[in-house]
């Protein structure tokens, strides 16, 4: 076991070093280690995280998709083979007709991205055109990718790709009849018990959920309701809090939302995107000399970051969300330096 006391103390001095404002959730066999927040949900009026604040996690939920897609398969209305031409009726004139179920759920499908973290760097750029408020669907996002040129070939290699879980839901809203988020509520959140959980729009949050907050170097600050679509989906954006976050791996890792084959599946490396770094199908997975050390998601929006892993050999679960743009890595790091000294 490891050293609860001492690893306390090393992540509420981390926290107090980067400012962290958050939450921690740390669970080992089912037992709560850590559960520690700081700083505030709402600055303005000094209102505290607490342990259950509902946080944006961004990215972070490209798992959801992907389980959504799975879920679909193992239904026998899609395969993994199937070719987005046949899943989808949205032309998409410029694309390879072969790219498949599988190229999109691992990012290797080589289609153009709506915003491209290899040429681009701030996710708020993408707003100075468009307005974020009319950013509520999968199919508002089509006029941003839809008619652009591929950018390599299906299975060429791997590039993290938003625009193609944006497709994976608008799939989701084909062969369902229901909008993307509605499938998850239902499908994946209810199943789970994720009760806090949901993908809230910017200007309605429900009461307990933090602001995300954008700092500048001069101490002044502001918020991202400007930096972010209105409303999450497919690609991110939705708010969870960190035991629901817990649910989420407690109900996708006791097979109540896959079989055990389509959870192994989902959750093998697929790609390598660098060293002993991997994709998996919307997860990441990171080895150790050769073996499986962390399966993991992530999300980083402006004022939103997130890290959410599970350490199968030592039956561990960490979730560190935050309402500011850093914070939640060199948090993980102090914990995964304390499982690596037992």
């Amino acid at each position: 076991m490891m050293n609860v006391t001492e690893l306390t103390r090393k992540i509420e001095e981390e926290m107090n070093r980067i400012d962290f404002s958050g939450v921690v959730l740390l669970k080992q066999n089912g037992r709560t280690l850590l559960n520690l927040s700081r700083g505030y949900a709402n600055r303005s009026d000094e209102i505290s995280n607490q342990t259950d604040t509902r946080f944006g996690i961004a990215s972070g939920c490209k798992i959801f998709t992907a389980v959504s897609i799975c879920q679909l398969i193992e239904q026998g209305r899609l395969s993994y083979d199937t070719r987005l031409a046949d899943a989808l009726n949205i032309d998409f004139p410029l694309w390879d007709k072969e790219i498949t179920i599988h190229q999109l759920l691992t990012h290797t499908s080589g289609i153009p991205d709506y915003f491209d973290e290899e040429v681009m760097e701030d996710f708020a750029d993408l707003w100075k055109e468009r307005p974020v408020y009319a950013m509520r669907n999968g199919s508002d996002f089509l006029p941003m990718f839809q008619h652009l040129p591929m950018k390599s070939v299906p299975g060429e290699r791997f590039h993290y790709n938003n625009a193609a879980f944006i497709v994976l839901g608008l799939i989701v809203e084909e062969q369902t009849g229901q909008s993307f988020t509605d499938y998850v509520q239902k499908h994946i959140f209810t199943r789970c018990g994720m009760k806090n959980s949901g993908y809230f729009l910017t200007d309605q949050l429900p009461r307990n959920t933090a602001i995300g907050y954008i700092d500048h170097d001069d101490g002044s600050w502001h918020t991202n309701i400007f930096s972010i679509p209105v409303k999450g989906g497919a690609d991110g954006g939705a708010y969870t809090t960190a035991a629901d976050m817990i649910r989420f791996w407690d109900g996708l890792l006791n097979y109540q939302l896959l079989s055990e084959s389509a959870t192994h599946k989902l959750i093998t490396p697929h790609v390598q995107e660098e060293d002993e770094t991997y994709y998996g199908q919307g997860v990441w997975i990171d080895r150790k000399e050769g073996d499986i050390f962390k399966v993991h998601v992530m999300g980083f929006d402006p004022g939103v970051s997130f890290m959410s892993s599970v350490y199968p050999d030592h039956a561990t679960q960490l979730v560190v969300l935050s309402n500011k743009e850093s914070g939640p890595y060199p948090i993980t790091l102090a914990v995964q330096e304390a499982l690596g000294s037992n």
